[in-house]
């Protein structure tokens, strides 16, 4: 049975949902009052205890690191860009194209592009640090906005 609960964020309301507290996704307000959450769900905010404290010590600054038991669902190749999009530093961004080159793949920046669209755990696996090959910021599921506001945080 999957288990979901809300937390309350500087950015809105975020939707976590996962099962025996592991993260398998994580909604932005934007889509959040638009998910049907599922009839066989049940609300459960105390088996995402942890995931809830560390997404307050991230908002609140002091957590630059999220340490979970998370099990995003995808293909081989978006979880190999999800791993490496876990490796950008706190308050550092890298383009597409640097994520397909780290991945051993230099032509794949629009597959990049598309595995960082599919990211079921935006913000715990950080797809807001991936930028346009000139600086700029690009599509984001929560929008730019959110985008903008995250990168922020982190500078």
């Amino acid at each position: 049975m999957k288990q979901y609960c809300y937390y309350e964020s500087s950015i809105g309301k975020l939707l976590l949902a996962g099962a025996d507290g592991v993260l398998e996704e994580l909604h932005f307000p934007n889509t959040v009052e638009q998910l049907q959450i599922p009839e066989d769900w049940q609300y459960d905010e105390e088996c995402f205890q942890q995931a809830l404290q560390q997404l307050a010590e991230y908002f609140s600054g002091s957590r630059q690191q999220f340490d979970l038991k998370i099990a995003p669902e995808g293909t081989v190749f978006q979880k190999s860009v999800w791993q490496e999009l876990c490796r950008i530093p706190f308050g550092q961004t890298a383009s597409y194209g640097e994520i397909a080159k780290r991945i051993g793949n230099p032509k794949a920046c629009r597959a990049v592009g598309l595995a960082n669209a599919k990211n079921p755990l935006p913000i715990i696996v950080p797809c807001h640090r991936v930028i346009g090959k000139d600086g700029s910021l690009t599509g984001f599921g929560g929008g730019l906005k959110i985008k903008k506001q995250l990168l922020d945080l982190e500078a």
